[in-house]
């Protein structure tokens, strides 16, 4: 029954409907964590998108508790009208979140970052239909090097030795989500680049992705081991 058990605590419907819409589109079977934002009475709903970044929007309505759900299940309890909290799913949610404090380092123009996007399908169109260097190649093997492809480096005024590379996952991740809005939108258009130790997210009008720097993970030979 409707209003009885644990409650979902989302008032912003519209919004939370719009991200669990677009992140059901991506992944059908996909998570989504309700956490308590750092404003009182906003949520923070947050998950992962199948090329590995996470994608948080911030909500109206405050979480009861940081519980993991079925976005699906909550997209469908939303639709209905419903407050109830789907079954949980705690136990499938693997991985750690930025902290909540961050930089900015940049902002840049959300034309900029469209282009971009489109600069990279065009080339997963192109190739797929011509290979490259008139050589097939995989689908999935030209993806995830169009995803690993550094679209934008910034270097902070504080520290210019550690530049900050914002790659076409987190590009794409920003466009496939709407947060920029529509194209046509009078709303503001700069998406943030912002740093938080070894985390790196893009923070536009409607939400941000975040994603780990691999280069922070060194690995260092050990000279006593006895195969080098």
């Amino acid at each position: 029954m409707t209003g009885v058990g644990p409650q979902h605590g989302i008032e912003g419907v519209a919004d939370a409907e719009a991200f669990l819409a677009r992140l059901v589109r991506l992944e059908r079977d996909a998570l989504v964590r309700l956490r308590p934002a750092g404003t009182p009475g906003r949520t923070a709903l947050w998950a992962r998108l199948p090329w590995g970044v996470l994608a948080v929007r911030t909500v109206a309505g405050a979480a009861g508790a940081d519980a993991t759900v079925v976005a699906g299940q909550l997209l469908a309890e939303l639709a209905a009208g419903g407050t109830a909290l789907p079954d949980r799913q705690d136990a499938r949610w693997r991985w750690p979140l930025p902290p909540p404090a961050s930089q900015r380092v940049e902002t840049l123009p959300g034309g900029e970052l469209r282009r971009l996007a489109e600069a990279a399908a065009d080339t997963l169109r192109t190739a797929g239909a011509h290979g490259v260097g008139g050589r097939a190649v995989g689908q999935r093997a030209l993806r995830d090097a169009l995803l690993d492809h550094v679209a934008v480096v910034v270097t902070p005024d504080d520290e210019p030795g550690r530049p900050v590379r914002v790659t076409q996952r987190m590009v794409q991740g920003v466009i496939r989500m709407g947060f920029l809005g529509p194209e046509d939108s009078p709303g503001p258009d700069g998406v943030q680049v912002r740093a938080a130790g070894r985390w790196v997210g893009l923070v536009g009008p409607y939400g941000a992705v975040w994603s780990q720097k691999a280069t922070d993970l060194v690995v260092k030979p050990v000279a006593t081991h006895p195969f080098g």
